[in-house]
Order: structure tokens, then sequence, then C-alpha cells
């Protein structure tokens, strides 16, 4: 069978599959091919701009639910319906028509759910869904891998149970966004509080965990207490021991040591204890995404969207694996791949590796764990780390460090544990002496740090059981410290272990099996929205929550929305689609009594929350409105709008303007009566870019471009 039309999911992955192939031609939206060793005579190769197709919304089902009202809630369609973004109509008429032209199609976007999805959602809308389908699933843009996938094609239909869960996640976002989002944003509206507030199935969990953690933090009493240290010296040296005991009051403490006839100051003692350990620890895990984001986060403060869009790049560079993955194994023949280029991998990281473990070991090979995607690893291909950026050099060196660390020898260190005992009043100290560096002679001192202990226990001088010693004993006080605030990197990591705390047990187990709430492929996505909400705010590195913010999580506390105990027992059952083993049909229905409960409880609870409507106001105010002159301009999601709108007011300014973002700072100049600087980036009708100032004229956006001479 002859399968001439490959789907890829954007251009840059197109080309990389071009580069693969012999007697390539690029045309508009599209790259034709000959190559005999994988196709009988042509084929073609397009692509979408990641989502082609879209939902549609709600206005576009029924026109009363254009307006925002509780009288047109639930929003529950029928069908749920397609349609191509604006900007993108043109690429799809290319796809469309190749797409009808096919004698078959090889899906090639990306290796998962959302890829199986945006392909199959292009195949649907044009009208091709009949067409014989093929499967290209690879974990790398390298060539070899390209040659091994269209060599080994699987077939078209094993994979759409996943495109049924991909979209069925879809589904019921849509449904929870549109019906949550605008009752909470009515509801909230009625006690004078101006939204909108959007409202998700993971990112008002998500928020809820912020919010939590940050009433922690204020809520916290720090208490003092107390602890006996003991400056012991011993014939060869001296080291602070301690007594393991802490006490609420200076009294309590005392009162040990009157119990030992012990006096503060110094004591006679006896080294009653030594014993001494060799000790070894592991080389770190290959890395997933998560883990990935985490340290990046940790030693450099990358975001975590930022950490995905570099390892992206490295992967359309076809330096490192598929960077999408949440497990932390290999197979066997990545690691033969792996052994073999050892040398390679040294010389592009500079270092030099001892290696210890020439053989696979089960903490990193392991078939059995892999599933769709393998841990994150470099590729066969290796490249000068000056021709990469920065960033791209730090994240790059970090995989293939981590992965020639499963290499190397253990870490060893001999920990030595000392009982000092002054009248039957016991003090303990460890100490550690570094014996081999082992796998962490390969890292830089910043990507250790990414482990929060400290290793900086010195080694204890040398002394024997049995040994007198002085004691100088000494009440040292401290205060009980708050949990941290999270920073973007832990907020991945206790997204990913969401529900230690849910009481449900099977939800929690759901949670445990479905790695927590959201994916691999979405947390930081979930992040960005929270912040482009204006529902938390980044500063140093710590997040830290909103008055916007707050106000939601108190609207939605004691609900579902707020626990990640509904997530974890959706994303239970939407594993269970890709399996085959559920239906799309039996989670809408529950998504929709869903729903309809939070249209019934959802207005007592509310109606009882007291808001400060003033900081909320203050928070969303971008300026006065031009044309009534009488509301506020507001973020309203995705466009700005006026706080007026019911009273008849239609005044709005769109985000994106001729292909060009506009910022809050850009909206609140104009609303001023200014005009903005010179804008760089617009884009007109034929797509050729342009610059010009921006202003307001008659409640409408105008160009003003420069006079050139």
């Amino acid at each position: 069978m002859v399968l001439p039309v490959i789907l890829a999911e954007k251009p840059s992955q197109g080309r990389a599959y071009a580069d693969a192939f012999r007697n390539t031609i690029k045309k508009d939206g599209y790259i034709e091919v000959v190559d005999s060793r994988f196709f009988n005579g042509k084929a073609f190769i397009t692509w979408g701009f990641g989502h082609l197709v879209e939902l549609v919304e709600p206005e576009q089902y029924k026109d009363e639910w254009k307006r925002w009202s509780m009288n047109t809630l639930p929003i529950f369609p029928e069908q749920f319906k397609f349609q191509v973004a604006k900007d993108k109509r043109k690429q799809f008429a290319v796809v469309k028509k190749l797409l009808h032209s096919a004698t078959g199609i090889i899906v090639a976007t990306d290796c998962d759910r959302e890829g199986e999805n945006i392909a199959r959602s292009i195949i649907m809308l044009a009208g091709a869904w009949n067409k014989p389908a093929k499967r290209l699933w690879i974990n790398s843009l390298e060539v070899e891998e390209i040659h091994r996938g269209f060599r080994n094609l699987k077939e078209g239909h094993y994979y759409i149970p996943l495109y049924r869960e991909a979209q069925t996640r879809q589904f019921s976002d849509w449904l929870v966004g549109m019906n949550a989002s605008r009752l909470y944003t009515l509801l909230l509206e009625q006690k004078g509080v101006r939204g909108p507030f959007s409202v998700g199935r993971v990112q008002t969990p998500t928020l809820y965990m912020i919010y939590k953690r940050q009433q922690e933090i204020e809520n916290f009493q720090s208490e003092p207490f107390f602890e006996w240290i003991g400056d012991t010296t011993v014939k060869n040296g001296q080291f602070e021991a301690k007594h393991k005991e802490r006490f609420k009051t200076k009294e309590e403490a005392q009162a040990v040591l009157d119990k030992h006839n012990v006096i503060v100051g110094e004591n006679r003692g006896v080294i009653e204890r030594i014993r001494k350990t060799l000790k070894r620890t592991k080389s770190p895990r290959l890395h997933t995404l998560s883990s990935l984001q985490a340290k990046a986060n940790k030693i450099w403060k990358y975001s975590p969207s930022e950490t995905l869009k570099i390892a992206q790049s490295l992967y359309e560079k076809k330096l490192i694996s598929y960077p999408r993955t949440d497990t932390h194994f290999i197979t066997e023949n990545e690691f033969a791949y792996l052994k073999k280029h050892l040398s390679d991998y040294q010389n592009c990281a500079v270092v030099n590796l001892d290696v210890a473990f020439p053989n696979a070991q089960k903490r990193f090979v392991d078939s059995t764990k892999v599933q769709e995607h393998y841990a994150i690893i470099p590729t066969r291909k290796t490249v000068d780390l000056k021709t990469l950026s920065a960033k791209e050099r730090n994240i790059y060196r970090e995989v293939i460090l981590t992965t020639l660390a499963m290499f190397a020898p253990d870490y060893e260190y001999e920990e030595t544990k000392v009982i000092v005992n002054v009248n039957g009043l016991l003090f303990e100290k460890t100490g550690k002496v570094e014996r081999k560096k082992g796998w962490k002679m390969l890292f830089d001192k910043d990507q250790l740090k990414a482990d929060p202990k400290k290793e900086e226990d010195s080694a204890l001088p040398e002394m024997k059981e049995g040994e007198a010693c002085t004691v100088d004993v000494k009440l040292k006080e401290g205060m009980t410290q708050p949990s941290k605030p999270f920073t973007e990197g832990k907020l991945i990591q206790v997204m990913k272990s969401a529900g230690k705390d849910v009481e449900d047990e099977e939800a929690k187990e759901m949670l445990r099996k479905s790695e927590g709430i959201g994916t691999e492929a979405t947390r930081a996505a979930i992040i960005e929205t929270l912040k482009h909400q204006k529902y938390i705010e980044v500063k140093k590195n710590i997040v830290h929550i909103t008055k916007k913010g707050q106000i939601l999580c108190r609207a939605v506390e004691g609900t579902l929305l707020s626990s990640p105990e509904m997530t974890g027992k959706w994303e239970r059952y939407l594993h269970k689609i890709g399996q085959s083993e559920g239906t799309q049909e039996v989670f809408i229905q529950q998504i929709e009594k869903f729903i309809q409960f939070l249209l019934e409880s959802a207005p007592g609870s509310v109606g009882q929350l007291h808001v400060q409507v003033k900081d909320s106001e203050q928070h969303s105010f971008i300026g006065t409105c031009p044309a009534c002159g009488n509301g506020s301009v507001q973020d309203k999601g995705k466009f700005y709008g006026c706080t007026e709108y019911q009273k008849g007011c239609t005044f709005t300014l769109p985000k994106i303007f001729c292909g060009k973002k506009l910022s809050d700072a850009m909206i609140r100049k104009l609303l001023n009566g200014g005009k903005t600087g010179l804008l760089k980036g617009f884009k007109s009708k034929k797509g050729k870019s342009f610059e010009a100032y921006l202003q307001i004229e008659n409640g409408r956006l105008k160009f003003d471009f420069p006079i050139r001479k």
C-alpha cells in the first residue's frame, strides 16, 4: 500500500523528516519527496502549526450562549464542533488538499496523546477519516531513528484510543471551563467583584495548593525551642555534639540537666560508642521532563515552560530524545548506543569518565517501565557546546552528564556516628569523610546544589570508645520555621506528587498511578495559565498568589474544584479510555452531572463569602473606559473590556492586534489618551511585517505610521 502523505505537527518537524530522505523539493506548505527506499513514487510531507483545529466558542452553537448569564447555564452542546483558527486557514487548505488526494496517511505528529489528537482532528475536519493510516512512532529526530521508524510503521487504528482519550480530556476541560468560569464570575460579580475568573479542572486545584501553602505560612505561629549542645574536646581535637531531644521551655531543658547532675559549662564525659559505616550513593536517575524542569529551576532559575522550550529546541536539533516523557527508564537498545558513544559524550561535555558499570543496571534500564517514551537522554549526535546558546548549553550538558553518571562509580563516603555520655545524658554527632568522588566528579558544584541537604559534615578527630573527654554544655535557643513557599520547580514536583493529603484512599491511589495532576506535557502550561490569569506572580523565583487568586480559592474552597481528588479520578478514567477500557460517552455524562451539581451548590457557598471588593478591583483595574467614561477597563481573559457592559457599553480592545500581542502597559498608555511607542511585529493580510504607533480613535484602535524621510 502506498502511503504518500506524512502529517507532521509543525514545520520544524516536517523539515527534520525531509532531512532524512533523498530528493526533496520545498513547496508552499509542504515538501515533495522521491525516495524509493521508503516510498513507491512520490510522497508529501505537510504539517500543522500545532493545533490547526480548535473547538468553537459557545455562541457558535446558540446565540443565547454569547451572553454570560446564569439563565443560560449549563452549556452542554449536543455535539462538539470544530473550526480552523483564522490565522491557520491557509495551511489547513494545503493539508486538506493533500489529504484528499492521498491514497493513505502517515500520522507523524508528536508521539503522545496530544499529538494523536492534533493529527486526528485535522484528518477528521478535512474529511479524510476513511483514508488508510499508519503511525510513525519514534523518540528522536535523528536520521537513523527516522529511518527505523518509517521502516517499522505501526497500524494507525492502534492509536485511536489515545486520540479518544485526549479528545475526551479536551471536551471535558471545555465543559468545565465554559460553565464553571461563567458560574463563578457571575456569582462573584453579585458580590461586587469584577471578573472574569477562569476555572479549570487542573489549573484550579493547582492554584488552591499554592493558596493553601501561602495560608500555612501566613498563619504559622513561630514558637521557641531549646536544645543542649555539647562542645566536646578529646585528645586529638574538638567537635560539637547535640542532645537529640528538643524542649519547649528553658525549665524543661534545665530539668533534664538536673536529673543527670550535669551543669551548664564544662563537664567530664566519655566516648561511649563509635560506629563507622561505609556508605554508597547511586547516581541520579535519568531525567523525566519534570525532574529536568525542577533541577533547571533550582540551579539556573529557569521557569518550567522555559526549560520545556529549551529541551524542545534541543530535540529539534536532534541532540536529545523526546522531552515530554514521564519515565526515568530506557531499554536495552538505548543503553547499547549510549555505551557505544561514551567517548563522544565525554569530549562534548569536557569530562573524564571512569566506567564502573559497563552493563545495564535495572535502576536505569527496564523495558517493562517504558511505554510510549523513554527517559531524556542524548542522541547519537553530539555538537560543539559553543554552537549552542548559554541556556541550551546548560540543559544539554545536564542531560549528558546525568546519562554518563549511569556508567560512573558510586559516590562513597565513610559515616562516623559518635555518642558522648555525660552522666547518662547522651550527646550525638555524625561526621562524614568522602572516600570516592565517583559520579559526582562529573558535575559542577552548582549542579550538585539540587540536593537540598548540605554535604559538608566534616571529618571527626580520631578517638576511641571509652576515651575520656570534656564537654562544654550550652543551651541553644531556636524558633520553629514555617514551610517554605513554592518555587516554580517545586510546584512542578508538588503537582506530580499531588494527592498525598487526599483522604479518599481510592482517589489517592488514582493520583499515585496517574502521577498527580496534569501531565508532563501540560504542567508548565498550567503554571503559565495561572500567571496569565493574574492568579499568581513569580518574584525572585518564589510563587505568590494574588488577591484575585485568593478570591477564587475562597470561592471554590470545600468543593472538588479545590482538590486534586477530582482530577485524580478523572485522569484515571481518561487513562482507561486510552486503554479501550472506558468510553467517552460515560465520562462526559459524569462531567455534566458534576457541572449540574456545581450550578446547584455554588450559589449558596459563594453567597456566604465575604470579599474585599476594593482590593480586587484595584488589582484588575487597567484604565478608565474612553467610550462611556464611567466603567473601568479590565482584563477579561481573551480581551480587554469595560465593566459597564451590562449597562450597554460595548468598548473592547483585543489582546492580539494584527499578529502583535498587546501588553497591559501598552493598553494603559492608550487609555490615558496617549499613543504607544513605535511597535514592531505587526503582520499585514499578506503576511508582511511592519511597524507603527497605536492610538485609540472613536473607540477603535488605529495605526499611526512613522514619517519616512
